[in-house]
């Protein structure tokens, strides 16, 4: 039987630091956290599938959360804004990050994405300053525009899936950016997705004539 989280309201105040979700819930709805500025740490269980839209966003001091095996969808801005979370592991039970999942959030140096992800949403990981590099799995079919726009800090990108697809200014302001490993084949490369990345001095594009929108590279 499904049990959703509605509000943190039904758990915890909304001013506590540290939250362990009970265990039998099995949705955190959207929005059910949005805003708890003083949340440092939540732990959620296993018997959660899903974290909705907006679950998290603009919890500014949340540093911490663990995300079960169980989950497989994390929904569209979940963290957006979390400017204090530093790293987070995605389990291999996910197979989407959701559109602006992780937007905004400043302190994230490190992620892990698994081999279960077929899709990265536009705007997934925007303006995460601190990122300084990422590998994109060969599970990956599609990394949806913006997914790494202004993350100043990126270096070192790495994508090994074949026939992928890059969306519209994915890597676009992404100014320290020096290397980019393309897997043997692409399928589609969009417009604007190195715009801006001033320190990419050269790459090469294998495989047999991907279909490259225009200005991909412009400065």
């Amino acid at each position: 039987m499904e049990k959703i989280l509605e509000s943190v309201d039904q758990i915890a105040s909304r001013d506590q630091r540290e939250v362990v979700i009970p265990d039998g819930y099995t949705r955190i709805e959207d929005g059910a956290f949005r805003g708890c500025e003083a949340l440092a740490s939540v732990v959620i269980p296993e018997s959660v599938t899903e974290i909705g839209w907006e679950a998290f966003a603009g919890c500014s001091s949340l540093e911490s959360v663990v995300i079960p095996e169980s989950v497989t969808e994390i929904g569209e801005w979940a963290f957006e804004g979390c400017t204090s979370l530093a790293g987070v592991e995605i389990p291999a039970s996910v197979t989407e990050i959701g559109w602006g999942a992780f937007r905004g959030c400043t302190a994230l140096a490190g992620v892990v994405i698994p081999k279960s992800v077929t899709r990265i949403g536009g705007e997934a990981f925007h303006g995460c300053a601190s990122l300084v590099s990422v590998e994109i799995p060969e599970s990956v079919v599609e990394i949806g525009d913006e997914a790494f726009r202004g993350c100043g800090s990126l270096v070192n990108v790495v994508i090994l899936g074949s026939g992928i697809e890059i969306g519209d200014s994915v890597f676009e302001d992404c100014k320290a950016l020096t290397s980019v490993a393309f897997p043997d084949s692409v399928f589609r490369i969009g417009e604007w997705v190195f715009r801006g990345c001033g320190s990419l001095a050269g790459m090469e594009i294998p495989g047999s004539d991907p279909e490259i929108e225009e200005d991909t590279s412009e400065d």
